[in-house]
Parts: C-alpha cells; sequence; structure tokens
C-alpha cells in the first residue's frame, strides 16, 4: 500500500490514461490507489483495506457512475466525511458540487490546479479531523462524568429495591451479547446492525442500568411487598417508566446525547410490548425505540429465571420458550430468534451473576 505516513489518493476513473496522468501529477506527495469504477472504490473502502484523504471521482463510468458512487458514500457514516474531488467537465460542473463534491478538477488536466485542488482539501479535511479530535476528547471527558453519576444512579436502585443490584448487572449483560451477536451476524440482520451501529452499541449497554430508575419514585408498601401486587398497586408500580422518563429528562442538556437519550428511551419504552399492548403508551412495532425493544428481552428473561418473593424461578428451557411464545406479540420477531440463537450465553450470565 505504499508509505503510511503520508496521505492517501484514491483515483476512480475508468479511463487509464487518466489514473496515469493524475498518478504521474501526485505520486511525488501522496500514496495512489486506483479503482476502474465507483463499484470498485466501494468495495475498497468497505473492505476497510484503504483510508484514503481524499477521493477523485470520475462522473462518467461503467457499472456505477460518480453521482451514485457519492450517494452511497454520504449514506455511509464510515465513508460520508472523506472529500470527494469529481472528475468532470465544464459543464457538469455545479451538478458534481450540488451531489456533495468539495470540489471539482475539469479535463484536460492541469498540473498546478490538480495540485492545488488535492492539497486544499487534504489540508481542509487534516484541520477538521483535528477539530474532531479535540471535541472527541471533550466528549469522552463528559461521558467519563456521566458514566459516574449513572453508576450512583443505579446504585440507589440497588440500595432502595435489594433485587436489583445483581439484576441490573445481568441485564446489562445480556443485553450486550445479544447486541454482539445481531452485529456478528450482520448478513442475517442487516438493518439491525445498521441501526445499532449508529446508536453506539456500548452506550446502549451502559444505558440499561437506569432501566428501572423510576421505581425510586415507586412507595416501599408496593416495591417491597412480599407477594403479588393487586390492581391498583400494579397500575402505581406501572407508573415507574414515566418516572423514569422524567428523571431522565431532567439531566438533559438542549443537546440530548445519545447516552441521554439511551437511559430516557429505555426507562420509558422498556415495558412496551411489540403488539401495542404493553405501558405506559402503548406503542407496537418499530415505533418503540430498539434500545428498549432489546432491553425488553433481556429484562424479561431475567425476571424469569431468578426466583422472586411472589414466584419461583423458572427452569432456563422454560425461560426460552416464554420469550419464544412471545414472539412478534410482546416481542420484536427477530431479536426473539438472535437471543433463541444464544440461549446458552444467557444461561451463563444467568448463573454466573447469581
Amino acid at each position: 500500500m505504499g508509505n503510511e505516513t503520508i496521505p492517501t489518493v484514491l483515483v476512480v476513473d475508468d479511463v487509464d490514461i487518466n489514473v496515469m496522468i493524475l498518478e504521474e501529477i501526485l505520486q511525488a506527495d501522496y500514496n495512489i490507489i486506483s479503482a476502474s469504477n465507483g463499484k470498485e472504490a466501494l468495495e475498497l473502502l468497505w473492505s476497510k483495506k484503504i483510508h484514503p484523504k481524499i477521493v477523485l471521482l470520475d462522473v462518467n463510468m461503467p457499472k456505477m457512475d460518480g453521482f451514485e458512487t457519492i450517494k452511497k458514500m454520504k449514506e455511509d457514516p464510515r465513508l460520508r466525511r472523506i472529500p470527494v474531488i469529481f472528475i468532470t467537465t465544464l459543464d457538469e460542473e455545479s451538478k458534481s458540487l450540488a451531489a456533495g463534491a468539495v470540489d471539482f478538477i475539469s479535463k484536460p488536466f492541469k498540473e498546478d490546479v490538480v495540485k492545488l485542488r488535492v492539497k486544499n482539501q487534504i489540508e481542509l479535511k487534516n484541520y477538521s479531523d483535528n477539530l474532531e479530535e479535540m471535541v472527541a476528547e471533550k466528549t469522552k471527558e463528559i461521558t467519563a462524568s456521566l458514566d459516574i453519576m449513572l453508576e450512583a444512579m443505579a446504585n440507589i436502585i440497588e440500595y432502595r429495591n435489594l433485587e436489583s443490584g445483581s439484576h441490573v448487572k445481568r441485564v446489562q449483560l445480556y443485553t450486550k451479547v445479544l447486541i454482539e451477536h445481531i452485529m456478528d451476524k450482520s448478513s442475517h440482520y442487516p438493518e439491525y446492525a445498521y441501526q445499532l451501529m449508529l446508536l453506539e452499541p456500548e452506550i446502549i449497554v451502559k444505558s440499561v442500568a437506569l432501566h428501572d430508575i423510576g421505581k425510586i419514585g415507586i412507595p416501599d408498601r408496593i416495591l417491597l411487598k412480599p407477594g403479588r401486587l393487586d390492581p391498583d398497586e400494579f397500575d402505581i408500580m406501572r407508573t415507574h417508566t414515566t418516572i423514569g422518563k422524567t428523571i431522565v429528562e431532567s439531566i438533559l442538556t438542549n443537546n440530548e446525547a445519545l447516552y441521554l437519550q439511551h437511559c430516557r428511551d429505555i426507562a420509558y419504552c422498556h415495558h412496551e410490548r411489540f403488539d401495542g399492548k404493553g405501558y405506559p403508551r402503548g406503542i407496537s412495532g418499530y415505533d418503540i425505540p430498539l434500545a428498549a425493544r432489546i432491553t425488553s428481552i433481556a429484562d424479561v428473561y431475567d425476571a424469569l429465571v431468578c426466583a422472586r418473593v411472589y414466584k419461583s424461578a423458572f427452569s432456563f428451557d422454560d425461560a426460552v420458550k416464554i420469550i419464544m411464545d412471545g414472539n412478534g406479540t410482546q416481542f420484536d420477531a427477530q431479536l426473539c430468534k438472535a437471543m433463541f440463537e444464544i440461549q446458552d450465553k444467557f444461561r451463563v450470565i444467568a448463573e454466573e451473576y447469581k
């Protein structure tokens, strides 16, 4: 791949002579990688074998033209920030910029123009990357503070409800292995894997700690009752979802960090059902946030396999059967399928953190 200490430029053009000319102009200052069409370029980028600072992209190519290629790049969060300079003709310049290109190079190539435009855009990219690193560092500091605060809040739940400490840990771990399985089997769960990538799975797992934060507001006579709740008491217990939402929203900033959005969605929606018969709002299907749909399965599984004052523990096989019986009614069918595939991992977690 060449010298990794200098920037890599990906040249995408189906005309060999154009690629050769651009290589001759740029090779003294950059690593040059080439592709003969947009489809080949995307395969290179998706393979993660190259990390170009910039892409020089021809407009008219077979299999996939430049406009379709840049469209797919902009749809992919891993690629959308790579600057694209279109290799184009004069009458395509405005269309090129409208498609999302940062600049254009007209044919026939002028050496000084090519060098300057590539140099300027790479300098802008470096400046942008440095700013992003500074923001990421600051975000890391803020996230560390949030971790401490949320851990403290989770501990409050543990002290308030004697069952909750190990329950919280197990539900987090069930959620973690379920998400990891979906991501590992992304070809089987493409839409879910893509959504989870955008939602940042590690943040979802941390946010699960507060799924029952609203129980802070439930009276002791109900929360700690040594037996089943009567209908009126159960109605009060159900309000822990709305109380949890209110608590998390009191922490939210104007930016509504993804971390706290997940906390709110999970606390508020983890008792909703896929068929719309859950609470507190009775929303259904994909209107229920994905993080809450995943937490719902983890939470119910743990409630089933653990003994409570009002019931004995179900066997692991029976718990899985109950979850699968709720496939498409109480739970998301795809998530049930994924859970079934890793039920042994759920069992190990339940036994290890008993």
